[in-house]
């Protein structure tokens, strides 16, 4: 199985449930910063894993009190706005969306925030580069399930920016080219498909720097 991080929260549901994510990283000169935080999952799909007893159901918080306990395990960050809310999806059924805020008070805070696990986050000071593995393995090399995934999860992506106080570079590692890529200035970004990215034929890396 690939492993995920939230890089972390991106697709700690991948396995169970379809859903889309977006992350908009602010980071200060002084290394302190923000998180705006989205995440969209099929609520047709959540109810007929839990009808199912999925023991191994993520642990993704639904609501403002899960966050809270979520935070509290990871010093320096803090919550500053909640919302969830039913929005109608592309495919015309129906997504739990949240909307989350939060403060960080330095990228030892934010690494430990987007990688829980402490192996898949690090932060050069010194040359301000950041790498956030987002896929560690490849997807096996089975073209039904492969195209399975691509339907399950149409419409889903995963996005996530960065804004820092001096223009930055973003590379991914290796090039994918599905992927959406805004690679220079001092807001940079990346966007793909959930379906292309549960399906990569490699890892993925990405890296940051300014």
């Amino acid at each position: 199985m690939k492993k995920i991080t939230f890089l972390c929260l991106l697709s700690l549901a991948l396995l169970n449930s379809c859903i889309g994510a977006s992350a908009d990283i602010v980071i200060h000169a002084d290394g302190s910063g923000k998180i705006f935080l989205e995440y969209r999952v099929s609520q047709m799909l959540e109810s007929m894993g839990r009808l199912d007893g999925n023991a191994r159901w993520p642990a993704i918080p639904v609501g403002k009190a899960d966050f809270e306990r979520s935070l509290a395990r990871t010093p320096g960050i803090t919550l500053s706005s909640f919302s969830a809310k039913e929005t109608r999806s592309a495919a015309g059924g129906k997504d739990l969306v949240t909307r989350v805020a939060l403060k960080f008070q330095n990228t030892a805070s934010l690494l430990a925030f987007l990688d829980y696990t402490g192996s898949s986050a690090s932060f050069n000071p010194d040359t301000r580069v950041m790498r956030l593995v987002l896929l560690d393995t490849a997807a096996d090399a089975d073209a039904d399930l492969n195209s399975l995934l691509r339907d399950v999860f149409s419409g889903y992506t995963m996005d996530m920016s960065f804004t820092v106080p001096k223009n930055a570079s973003l590379t991914l590692f290796p090039p994918v080219a599905a992927a959406k890529l805004v690679t220079q200035g001092k807001k940079v970004s990346f966007s793909i498909g959930m379906g292309d990215l549960v399906t990569l034929a490699e890892g993925l890396m990405l890296e940051v720097s300014w």
